[in-house]
């Protein structure tokens, strides 16, 4: 059995989950985690974040909920409202640490919501992949190589197509998957707690 991690680095609940997800990944050691990028701000939704009205007040839901913290830098992204979330370019930095790095693939995706949420940083920029990269003492010239190849698109588009065959409609969503089997353990908002009582029914 395995853990699979549909969530989107641009989806505000997919940051406010990722306490659950670290205190799973370390309740669990022998369960690996497959992380599978969703596509939230895609094609007719790429707009800039001004175009979404609700922002504010649905990152401080996330707050009250998860305790997730949105540092000042993404708050004057917010609030300039110019930036574009490209979910496609995020799957991409996606695919270029889980291929440099499978093995610590939702301790990076951890990373990577806090770059964009605490830090600002644009997530379609080879730049912020080479910092976080550099923080968790990674490669750094082989993650953006990597992020930069025709493949990082291929690999973005299939895990698109991965989050739907799945059945996965929203963000985030953590199953456990047992062959054809695949159970839900979360959707939204959970704790590790909440996570641990539905594995022990598997």
């Amino acid at each position: 059995m395995k853990l699979v991690y549909v969530f989107d680095a641009y989806c505000g609940w997919s940051h406010g989950f990722s306490d659950t997800l670290r205190e799973v990944s370390s309740r669990h050691p022998d369960l690996p985690v497959e992380v599978v990028s969703g596509g939230l701000f895609t094609g007719g939704r790429r707009v800039p974040m001004s175009a979404f009205g609700y922002i504010r007040g649905a990152n401080q839901q996330i707050s009250q909920v998860t305790g997730a913290p949105f540092g000042e830098a993404y708050q004057r992204l917010a609030d300039e409202g110019s930036f574009v979330m490209e979910s496609e370019d995020a799957a991409r930095g996606v695919a270029a640490l889980r291929q440099v790095a499978p093995d610590r693939a939702a301790e990076l995706v951890v990373a990577l919501h806090r770059a964009f949420y605490v830090d600002g940083q644009s997530l379609s920029d080879p730049a912020t992949y080479r910092r976080l990269a550099e923080t968790a003492g990674l490669d750094a010239e082989a993650v953006v190589t990597a992020f930069r190849a025709p493949a990082a698109r291929a690999e973005a588009e299939a895990d698109f197509r991965r989050a739907a065959e799945l059945g996965v409609t929203g963000f985030p969503t953590l199953l456990a998957v047992d062959g054809e089997h695949v159970t839900a353990l979360a959707r939204g908002h959970a704790t590790a707690d909440d996570v641990d009582r539905r594995l022990a029914t598997l």
